[in-house]
């Protein structure tokens, strides 16, 4: 009952999946276990243009995604910072890009996950639904494959060369590269999210933008997935608990009464009654990061490495982004273009600048929303990040966050956090002033970061590579297809 592979992936999600696919396409022999089978609900439906017209690109699986049917999105529109009425950002924020990849989706997860899975079994990879992992096999102080359970209830082993756990939030395998999850205090909230059977839209041509609302108790996402469901969520800080979890169905729809903008878009439509849109549904905590993501001969990528806060909607982009450099770390061992140490080396620290510059995007995004009479948003400043979590994110981004320059320490983060959240509002106050001939976000070093990779990528995937080099002194560039990285 054991098997050989080059790699073994652990999970099915869009994680999984590309980790698979993009080790598959160089013809190495993929297994991919995945507990559930497809298709599954998942939360997580609003994607950025790198995911759509980048990494979906790089898989062969973007025209599928395109004629999918999915709700276009343009950009997003918030009712967030000092200006009262709603303001609209675009995802077309740089010439390099041709117009129509200036677009996203949002989609159902159980849908376009279902896509990607069956992309990967359609390139070679041996896909096994309803097959949960037990644990992981060590030998020599390297991972070696896994033993886990076949859907007839046999136990069975599968040995490899690597390991990629994509297993998300619940992994029980995480563990097995060391260190610890660490837990945003600052982000430490709550979301409770539902679904309608329809909702208004917003104004074309943004009536496919993901709508963020902040109010009193915390913000609110309004997703329209198609012209009958909308995802509805509400992000809350976490001494709200008690209530969500005695009804979490009336906290939810308490929440969305409490914000007058989302609330008229809801007015006399009914809740979800088609499963699996008829629950409601609660996740908190969810913002963390992983000391170690790997370790000889296994990975993490997706939830079971990183999450942080949705409002950006970057879920589904770290989730893929990771994994598609974790498949370049592989490929480039077993071809013997470079040793193991060397292409995870540049994994983990490509992986996590990335998490490094959304997430300091976000603590700046935060401090624009200036409710003061809110417990939620006094509490959400930059002058209120506590030194042990800035002192973990220093530790975290290791001198290649916030655009590759040295983090000194933990003192310098306050200042430079409070520099880019400043810069960020005064952009967006010249936004919604409409007077200057570009995207004034264009301009902050914070929108310009967190957009980079994203752009990077979809480069990669048009033109083979980046217009410009994205490789850091003595880094290593990917090759055309974006599989790999070629040797220095």
């Amino acid at each position: 009952m054991t098997s050989d592979y080059d790699l073994v992936v652990v999970g099915g999600g869009p994680a999984g999946s590309t980790a698979a696919t993009a080790v598959a396409l160089r013809g190495h022999r993929v297994l991919l276990l995945e507990r559930e089978t497809f298709p599954r609900y998942q939360i997580g439906e609003s994607l950025l243009p790198a995911t759509v017209h980048g990494l979906c690109r790089i898989l062969g699986v973007a025209d599928e995604v395109a004629a999918a049917g999915f709700t276009l999105k343009r950009g997003g529109t918030l009712r967030w910072g000092r200006d009262p009425e709603p303001w609209q950002f675009s995802f077309a924020m740089t010439p390099r890009l041709p117009e129509p990849t200036a677009t996203a989706f949002q989609v159902e997860r159980s849908r376009f996950d279902e896509i990607l899975l069956r992309n990967a079994e359609r390139v070679g990879v041996e896909v096994r639904e309803g097959s949960p992992v037990r644990r992981v096999l060590t030998e020599d102080g390297r991972v070696r494959g896994v033993e886990y359970t076949a859907p007839d209830g046999t136990a069975r082993t599968a040995r490899a060369r690597f390991v990629i756990d994509a297993s998300g939030n619940t992994s029980r395998l995480h563990g097995q590269v060391g260190g610890a999850r660490v837990y945003s205090d600052f982000f430490r909230n709550l979301a409770v999210f539902g679904y309608y059977a329809g909702g208004r839209r917003l104004p074309e041509p943004n009536s496919g933008n993901i709508f963020c609302a902040a109010f009193d108790a915390g913000w609110l996402w309004y997703i329209p997935l198609r012209d009958d469901l909308t995802s509805v969520g509400a992000v809350i800080a976490p001494e709200h608990y008690a209530a969500v979890q005695r009804d979490p169905r009336a906290a939810w729809q308490d929440m969305i009464k409490a914000c007058p903008e989302v609330d008229r878009l809801l007015t006399d439509v009914p809740v979800a009654t088609e499963a699996p849109y008829d629950r409601v549904r609660v996740r908190k905590d969810y913002s963390y990061w992983k000391n170690s993501l790997w370790t000889p001969g296994m990975a993490l990528v997706g939830d079971a490495a990183c999450f942080v806060d949705p409002v950006l909607s970057s879920g589904v982009h770290l989730a893929t982004y990771g994994a598609l450099l974790a498949a370049r770390a592989v490929n480039s061992a077993l071809d013997g273009s470079l040793c193991e140490d060397r292409g995870f080396a540049e994994f983990e620290a490509r992986y996590r600048r990335e998490y490094g510059v959304f997430y300091e995007f976000l603590i700046s995004f935060y401090d624009m929303e200036r409710n003061e009479r809110s417990y939620f948003w006094s509490a959400k400043k930059v002058t209120r990040v506590n030194l042990d979590e800035a002192a973990a994110f220093a530790e975290l981004a290791g001198g290649v966050a916030s655009g590759d320059r040295a983090v000194v320490g933990s003192g310098s983060l306050g200042a430079q956090w409070s520099a880019g959240a400043a810069e960020l509002e005064g952009a967006v106050q010249r936004l919604t002033a409409g007077q200057d001939r570009t995207n004034p976000l264009l301009s902050t070093r914070v929108v310009s970061e967190t957009f980079r990779t994203g752009n990077d990528l979809q480069e990669q995937a048009l033109y083979g590579g980046p217009l410009d080099d994205p490789a850091p002194a003595g880094g290593l560039k990917a090759t055309e297809d974006g599989l790999s990285w070629l040797a220095p």
